[in-house]
């Protein structure tokens, strides 16, 4: 049985894919054919837009960063490490998952995880750094967003 995709699935859902470590947001979707390169397996590119499409919805979920909002920060990758575990194949369902795990004044760091058939498929940390709207320097991440990550995410503050 396929998970429930495009929504937030439950961490009783994501065990039951065997996902044995369940992260606060977590999307299912279905490896495509235009996903594939020419040896048939997801090109290494397609993981890069299903993380941040999960980077984006979880900006959402915290309301960082609304998108057309003046007074909102600009979010950016400051870097990150991505991790190619086993290859991902046509017809494949997968979960991505995202979780914050520290915080700093300005900054977010998040690990992410794609699953499937209840294996780790690749792992992309990154360091999401707060701007501001006008790019000319960095905007604090408000305490009330902090305590939020740490509630649901198990973030911890690091100095």
């Amino acid at each position: 049985m396929s998970p429930r995709y495009h929504t937030n699935l439950t961490e009783a859902e994501q065990r039951a894919e065997g996902i044995t470590e369940p992260a606060p947001l977590a999307y299912a979707d279905r490896v495509h054919h235009d996903e594939l390169d020419a040896l048939l397996h997801v090109n290494n590119v397609r993981y890069f837009v299903w993380f941040e499409r999960l980077r984006v919805r979880f900006m959402e979920m915290h309301n960082i960063g609304t998108i057309g909002d003046e007074t909102s920060p600009r979010i950016v990758v400051r870097g990150g490490s991505v991790r190619y575990i086993e290859e991902m194949l046509r017809n494949e369902d997968y979960i991505v998952t995202t979780r914050c795990t520290e915080m700093r004044t300005t900054s977010l760091t998040l690990c992410q995880t794609i699953w499937a058939q209840g294996r780790k498929r690749a792992t992309f940390d990154c360091v999401m750094v707060l701007l501001k709207q006008d790019g000319t320097g960095r905007q604090p991440i408000p305490e009330t967003i902090k305590q939020q990550l740490i509630n649901t995410d198990g973030a911890v503050q690091a100095h």
